[in-house]
């Protein structure tokens, strides 16, 4: 999804009761010395990237080099890579291990009324009146299923509508064959091609009638209805989907997204997101619980939930940093993962938010070990800074925490995406929130479900304009992602080390298959793998990053192609 989020700050008593389980699982290793960790970073943009295609021969004075060249377009220059350091291969990973791609269904399927779907509370991004229709996948599905072969991704992580399939959200209301129909279809379509479909239940786009009626996450209704949306999707879907995630990225929606189309007094509740969270925990619990026991003997599969979460490190050696990034880490990730493996919310959360909602003895039972693997979405990381200010006059004291990009010497936690102000790139914070989590929460079975590199472009016409104009820096510059490929290479690098050091990696889904709609940055923001034509009936066409993971994955289409 990339849309990146804070956790909340909060003033507090007294940082000092806080119970570091671990300190040192709060330090990156590549921040264990003084200004040691930008000197290692690569230098996102500068052109060194490696694909092994067709060989150039390249005299260098007096040696001969063989500079692999890929061609991408006709009409644009060849692209010739150069190797980052590094030995990554793909046999680094388990024979079983999952390489795939992301989307869903909000910001890839269409306009937001083809095939009988009812609208959801997000449409208004998708832009349909001026021409936009998502990247058009409901009528493209299969040109998607052929570029996740050609790249030699072996799964795709993708998002059922819910109101595709429940146009007005609601069992009783009537079900939409044509959405069943339509997803049916392209089940089959990645297995006849051997792609293991991940398919994500609720992916932001909430049925509008149920908005209207129950205030969506904000009443406890929601938790029987997206049981019963759970339930029709296992029974038409689950014989050939065997892993299911309930809710993406609960953190942000709970936080933000709960709130469109809210009246202002619910909207501007500080105990909104409180309330909303409890209700999605409760929902994937209903909807796990429900799978584990009607389903999972005769289906054979798995059900998780995906977890954005930032990596946190201490601003500096003081004591209160580290106890302000324990306590980020609470916020955001112990906020679902505590529930989840210990069945109540982390100890800083119930002593500081006054009316935090608490879970039943039923619903502890209910909601601890609520899940077979845990999906994580990273995208970049920060430094945790404690402050207190004081007000003399009123003799209040306030303790905040508060994100940082840079620590207490001025190290920036890595180089500033093109595309995303608030991405900072730091593979290590991949790494090390895997530790975390082994640590943490018992080794659960995990996967990186996004993980993304933005850039955004100025395009301005068709390719096949633009390339007719002599525009092709405008394409080079989209479609030669050495950046993106240096960014897959140090994230899986960081994978790797992870499952070396003993995390439960399973696998990594790069966000995202395609370019684009990207919530909250439209579509000039462009995160895929394969460029998306907006301008040509959204034509797909693999930028140099899909040509390095075919490479990479050894897809046949890589070998000894040069195209």
């Amino acid at each position: 999804m990339a849309l990146l989020y804070s956790a909340p700050c909060y003033s507090l008593a007294s940082a000092s009761k806080l119970k570091l389980k671990n300190p040192n699982n709060l330090l990156s290793k590549t921040n264990s010395s003084t200004n040691v960790h930008l000197r290692g970073l690569p230098s996102y943009g500068n052109g060194n990237v490696y694909c092994s295609l067709i060989p150039k021969i390249v005299k260098t004075g007096v040696k001969i080099v063989e500079a692999p060249v890929v061609s991408l377009i006709d009409g644009l220059q060849p692209a010739i890579f150069t190797p980052p350091e590094g030995d990554l291969k793909k046999e680094d990973f388990p024979p079983d291990f999952l390489f795939g791609a992301s989307t869903s269904a909000l910001q890839t399927e269409g306009r937001g009324d083809e095939g009988g779907r009812g609208k959801s509370t997000w449409d208004f991004m998708i832009q349909a009146s001026q021409g936009k229709k998502a990247v058009d996948s409901y009528n493209l599905f299969k040109e998607d299923v052929k570029i996740l072969k050609e790249t030699g991704l072996n799964t795709y992580r993708f998002s059922i509508a819910w109101p595709r399939i429940l146009p007005n959200g609601t069992l009783e209301s009537g079900v939409n064959q044509e959405g069943i129909d339509f997803y049916n279809k392209f089940i089959d379509e990645l297995i006849a091609n051997g792609i293991t479909p991940i398919i994500t239940l609720f992916h932001f786009d909430l049925p509008v009638l149920l908005q209207n009626q129950f205030y969506g996450f904000m009443r406890p209704n929601i938790v029987e209805h997206f049981k019963e949306f759970a339930d029709l999707c296992f029974e038409k879907f689950g014989d050939r989907v065997k892993y299911w995630g309930t809710i993406n990225e609960p953190y942000v929606f709970g936080s933000y997204g709960y709130k469109m189309g809210l009246p202002g007094d619910l909207k501007n509740d500080p105990l909104g997101p409180f309330i909303a969270t409890h209700h999605i925990i409760l929902a994937h619990a209903a909807a796990a619980k429900l799978y584990k026991e009607k389903y999972q003997k005769s289906q054979g599969g798995k059900i998780g939930i995906s977890l954005p979460c930032k990596w946190y490190m201490p601003h500096s050696a003081d004591p209160k940093d580290f106890a302000a990034t324990k306590m980020q880490l609470d916020f955001q990730l112990g906020w679902y993962m505590d529930p989840l493996t210990r069945g109540e919310y982390p100890e800083s959360m119930r002593k500081n938010v006054k009316g935090l909602p608490e879970f039943t003895p039923s619903e502890k039972e209910l909601v601890k070990d609520a899940f077979d693997y845990i999906g994580i979405n990273y995208y970049t990381s920060r430094y945790v800074k404690h402050t207190c200010t004081v007000d003399a006059m009123s003799g209040v004291i306030n303790i905040k925490y508060a994100e940082q990009t840079a620590d207490d010497e001025g190290n920036v936690v890595g180089p500033q995406a093109k595309g995303q102000e608030d991405i900072y790139v730091h593979p290590d914070g991949l790494k090390n929130l895997l530790l975390y989590v082994k640590t943490e929460y018992g080794n659960p079975e995990v996967y990186v479900t996004e993980n993304g590199m933005p850039d955004k472009p100025t395009i301005t016409g068709s390719v096949n304009d633009m390339i007719a104009q002599g525009k092709t820096a405008e394409l080079e510059a989209a479609f030669y992602d050495d950046y993106r490929i240096q960014h897959a290479h140090d994230h899986l690098v960081a994978v790797r080390e992870a499952i070396k050091e003993g995390a439960n990696v399973k696998g990594y889904v790069v966000w995202s298959l395609m370019d684009n709609m990207e919530v909250g940055a439209g579509y000039d923001v462009r995160f895929g793998l394969n460029y998306t034509d907006y301008y040509d009936n959204h034509k797909r066409y693999p930028k140099k990053s899909a040509k390095w993971f075919a490479n990479f994955l050894q897809a046949e289409n890589a070998k000894g192609s040069n195209n």
